[in-house]
């Protein structure tokens, strides 16, 4: 490569965030409906395919002692079909439907009783299973699935969080229209079939994913321990005992209060116009009542005065989390834990990586991120596995001292720019894909309250300097601040 080739190469590294930055800034087109839904366009004409994402503010943080592991239950729920699809009939369905959740309440009622009648609740086992039976004589199972892929959809899926709730797909451009009557039909019509055998299902995942596995064990645990009053200490998922005393009524109470467009946020990045797009979503939502924005969470978490830590035995090899309690966005210390987290744990060139697993070959592997929301004030998290015969309490010791560095030592230029250069490229491979885009775009309207916290995020972490970096490892690397879980195998040491 020529000298000039090589300076225009660098030019484009360099320059390009703020460009696409600025770009995106001028071609992302916004409405905000009557009822409240927020509608986010990106035009791209270079592939006939757009990509469809449903965001809405309220996620497990939103839920209450009553109704814990609701809105991951309820993303179970919405694959079950509407009035017209996943049914051969709905009105001859609905009796029976209406008598599922009559013997359903009941079973729940006695089971959950101080003094259980066994036969009763055995009769009305068999009754929920005969009903159930019948019903399924009407089932259409996995319609809307079908349906997409009959019409070119990829990628049909949904997800629930902490903050919120995503429902997303990626189809040919010319099927925009087949989203938007799916898509509102689940929003106004949603008809819960199978809830108590889907709600046997979510207690079995609940089993594999947490009470089985280590790694979920023990970051269930340092959340829990991390929080003491704030519900992000909760898992999506819910504790056991909230999953068994859910109901069809709860359940359905949720849905209609905070699945509506005041909540909603829809981002359509590909091959469409905005101001047919724009109509189209007036046509089939725009008439859906707003319903009431998920307050906000008054609960605040208490500063930490003091270490936490908690000791866990598992069948499993030894592992260890540590947290440090941290503002979240758009605080300016959260674009600088962007930042630490690069520094020392995120790829195989980062600091406890190079010394811990490289060098010292002290760990197996090891990890840091953010966790376990953005809503609110949230943690930074290192995770590691040690290599045997290193011990747990040998790799934390050496994670302090990597710390301490930070906080001892301003961070070279060079380092630091590589560690922004990463997240530059990141970003850029972002803005690349539509369905990466539109994920982004809900995810910060949602989460942020705007869209365009993406334009500014390089402005944000160029100017961020060494000794800030070095003020926020002495301000929040503490051990008043830290939480410490570890993972022993059971019957003895590690």
């Amino acid at each position: 490569m020529n000298f000039n080739g090589l300076r225009l190469l660098l030019f484009l590294f360099f320059c390009l965030p703020n460009l696409a930055a600025a770009g995106l800034a001028e071609r992302v087109q916004e409405h905000r409906f009557a009822n409240g839904l927020t509608l986010l366009v990106v035009e791209r004409h270079d592939s006939p395919t757009l990509a469809a994402y449903i965001t809405l503010r309220v996620g497990s943080v939103d839920e209450t002692s009553e109704n814990r592991g609701v809105a991951h239950l309820l993303e179970h729920m919405l694959f079950k079909g509407t009035k017209t699809l996943g049914t051969k009939d709905y009105r001859q369905e609905k009796p029976l439907l209406e008598a599922i959740e009559a013997a359903g309440a009941e079973y729940d009622r006695l089971r959950l009783a101080p003094q259980p009648n066994a036969r009763r609740i055995a009769e009305l086992e068999a009754q929920l299973q005969t009903l159930q039976e019948q019903r399924r004589q009407y089932d259409v199972p996995q319609e809307v699935a079908e349906l997409y892929a009959k019409n070119g959809g990829v990628g049909y899926n949904a997800f629930t969080s902490k903050d919120l709730t995503s429902y997303v797909i990626e189809l040919p451009a010319n099927k925009l229209e087949l989203w938007a009557a799916i898509e509102s039909d689940r929003m106004s019509h949603s008809i819960f079939r199978d809830f108590y055998t889907e709600r046997q299902v979510v207690m079995e995942e609940r089993r594999r994913s947490y009470d089985t596995n280590p790694d979920g064990l023990l970051y269930e645990n340092l959340l829990a321990t991390a929080f003491t009053l704030h519900p992000y200490r909760h898992p999506i998922i819910g504790w056991m005992s909230d999953i068994d005393h859910l109901s069809l009524e709860k359940t359905r109470a949720f849905h209609d209060r905070y699945y509506v467009p005041a909540n909603t946020v829809i981002a359509l990045v590909g091959d469409i116009d905005f101001a047919a797009a724009k109509a189209l979503v007036e046509r089939y939502f725009g008439k859906i009542p707003a319903g009431m924005p998920t307050p906000p969470i008054v609960a605040d978490e208490p500063e930490q005065r003091g270490e936490k830590r908690t000791a866990i035995s598992f069948d499993a090899e030894p592992r260890v989390m540590i947290a440090y309690h941290k503002p979240t966005l758009p605080s300016r210390e959260d674009y600088i834990f962007d930042l630490l987290n690069g520094l020392l744990g995120e790829g195989r060139t980062s600091r406890l990586y190079q010394t811990l697993v490289v060098k010292e070959q002290q760990a197996a592997n090891i990890s840091t991120f953010t966790a376990p929301g953005s809503r609110y004030a949230n943690l930074f998290v290192i995770s590691a596995t040690p290599r045997a015969p290193h011990t747990s309490q040998e790799v934390e010791t050496a994670i302090y001292r990597e710390i301490k560095r930070l906080a001892d030592e301003e961070v070279g230029a060079a380092e630091l720019e590589r560690v922004r250069n990463r997240l530059r490229v990141d970003f850029l491979r972002h803005l690349q894909k539509n369905s990466a885009l539109a994920h982004m775009l809900t995810y910060y309207q949602t989460v942020a309250g705007d869209w365009r916290y993406l334009v500014r995020y390089d402005e944000e972490l160029a100017s961020i300097s060494p000794a800030e970096i070095q003020a926020a490892a002495r301000r929040y690397f503490t051990p008043e601040n830290r939480t410490v879980i570890t993972l022993a195998r059971t019957g003895g040491g590690e």
